[in-house]
């Protein structure tokens, strides 16, 4: 009788996507549930973000952490605020908006590294720890940098309600870059020479009476300094897919006392306009989110980049910086509601995803698919999940980019034939996402062609042909992607969108055209 319930209680999970794990409570395992919005790039117009912020209160998300950086209306600092900021009223009624969703809203002021666009800015150059790479402010000017991130706190404490204020401090790779800094790490090490800004950040932020939030990373490579910063720090451990000690020593970090949170993606590195891995996310859900309920963190928080956080610069002469270009825009949060919905059913209990079988209800329940067809689709969006690199395959597998165009063409007519009975437009971004992918890899065929060291002038015309349906291809594809973003993104976001994704392909085909 035991080993028919036991069975049962399997298959019932089972149904419903879920298997069940031991050592944790099956209910509620986190008391904060949170979604990560990055406004880097890509901008969601406002009636966007509020029909997200109910999506998300609908799957039982109650916190949502905004990285406004360029879109936040600063005041005092009115060279931070880009294009598309936000006016403070839309900012304070979607903070209002939430709250009456029952969503706590936590702003995320990069504070360390990935502050390109403000140390951009002439007024800021002194805070710079490089005066080419403007990425990453300078440690030990405790001064000035008090100073402007006390005003930039202090503005966004005024607007936001929540406990916390989350100060950033991943990803500081130009740590003890300039002399200053070099001079200090030979005496004291690198450590003290994070900890000790991120100690000042977390004061300024306490000062104001709230609660400071940082990434774990680079704390989990100085897992002894830890300790230093103030009881009631938080920290978020992002993992999203790697060993729990890719960034240092992580049973340090969990022994530390601190309150976790933990943070898998539903977007990261590789992903770009021309790939999405999703299967890699889907096990990034189904892995680290039960295992951070069985490690005791507090909160769990899925991250959804819209960039690399790196820049390409454009300077018009040796000191003069024109543009900065974020390097690998990935396709719009617009296309990803499926792996929004994994992540919602997984937070409710500390039990694994199962899913295949989260794949076949979810298609059933949103397409009208039967299992079949759920499997042909989620074939689809598994088909040869490779980047390319110098004209090469990255794979384990012996592919060539012939064999992953092919594959990736096969892909895009599966998707044409299924034929969803429900939710159309949202199938028409797997649609979409594939189509850029064909063509990105086509052209990419095409270059192989022309690098090859047998190509001669008389083949030109053939190639500026095939390249001409490209872009004729590309064109179709803007379209298609204007039309489904319209109301998602706005329509100066939307046309430089498509203006990077097929600069390439344009600039190759005028240089071969000999168009002046």
């Amino acid at each position: 009788m035991r080993k028919y319930i036991l069975v049962l209680l399997i298959l019932l999970n089972t149904a419903y996507g879920l298997i069940a794990q031991p050592g944790v409570s099956q209910h509620d395992p986190f008391i904060v549930k949170g979604f990560h919005l990055d406004l880097r790039v890509q901008v969601m117009t406002m009636d966007a973000l509020k029909a997200f912020a109910l999506k998300l209160q609908g799957y039982g998300v109650n916190t949502l952490i905004m990285e406004w950086e360029g879109t936040y209306p600063f005041e005092k600092h009115p060279l931070i605020p880009n294009r598309y900021a936000y006016t403070k009223t839309e900012v304070t009624s979607f903070i209002k908006y939430c709250s009456d969703l029952g969503i706590d809203v936590i702003p995320l002021q990069q504070s360390f590294g990935h502050v390109e666009y403000i140390l951009r800015n002439d007024r800021y150059k002194a805070l710079r720890e490089d005066q080419k790479d403007f990425s990453q402010v300078c440690p030990l000017q405790t001064r000035q940098d008090s100073a402007l991130f006390t005003d930039l706190y202090t503005e966004l404490a005024s607007t936001h309600t929540s406990k916390y204020i989350h100060i950033g401090g991943d990803e500081t790779y130009l740590l003890g870059h300039d002399e200053r800094c070099r001079l200090m790490v030979a005496k004291e090490g690198k450590s003290k020479l994070y900890i000790n800004y991120i100690r000042m950040l977390c004061n300024i932020v306490i000062r104001l009476g709230k609660t400071p939030v940082l990434w774990a990373d680079i704390a989990l490579k100085y897992p002894k300094a830890i300790k230093l910063l103030p009881k009631g720090t938080v920290f978020i451990d992002w993992n999203y897919g790697w060993d729990l000690n890719n960034f240092g020593d992580h049973k340090k970090l969990v022994q530390s006392g601190y309150e976790i949170w933990g943070a898998p993606a539903l977007r990261s590195s590789p992903d770009n306009y021309f790939l999405t891995q999703w299967e890699k996310h889907f096990k990034n859900i189904r892995d680290f989110v039960p295992q951070a309920a069985k490690l005791g963190y507090k909160g769990i928080v899925m991250t959804s980049w819209s960039t690399s956080g790196q820049y390409s610069q454009v300077f018009e002469s040796e000191n003069e910086l024109t543009e900065e270009y974020a390097i690998r825009h990935v396709y719009p949060l617009s296309g990803f509601n499926m792996l929004v919905a994994a992540y919602a059913q997984s937070i409710k209990s500390a039990q694994l995803l199962d899913i295949d079988g989260f794949i076949t209800g979810y298609c059933k329940e949103h397409y009208g698919f039967n299992a079949s067809e759920s499997a042909k689709f989620w074939k689809t969006l598994k088909t040869a999940p490779y980047e390319l690199f110098n004209g090469e395959v990255k794979s384990t597998l012996p592919l060539t980019v012939k064999q992953l165009r092919d594959s990736a063409k096969e892909a895009l007519e599966t998707l044409y034939d299924l034929q969803p009975a429900k939710n159309k437009d949202e199938f028409e971004h797997y649609r979409l996402m594939a189509g850029i992918r064909a063509n990105y890899l086509e052209f990419h065929y095409i270059l192989q062609t022309i690098n090859s060291p047998e190509f001669m002038p008389l083949q030109k015309p053939a190639i500026l042909d095939e390249l001409k349906n490209l872009m004729i291809n590309e064109t179709l594809l803007d379209l298609h992607f204007s039309q489904l973003n319209k109301n998602f993104l706005y329509p100066a976001e939307l046309a430089e969108e498509n203006e990077l994704r097929s600069a390439r392909l344009r600039l190759l085909y005028d240089r071969l055209a000999g168009n002046k």
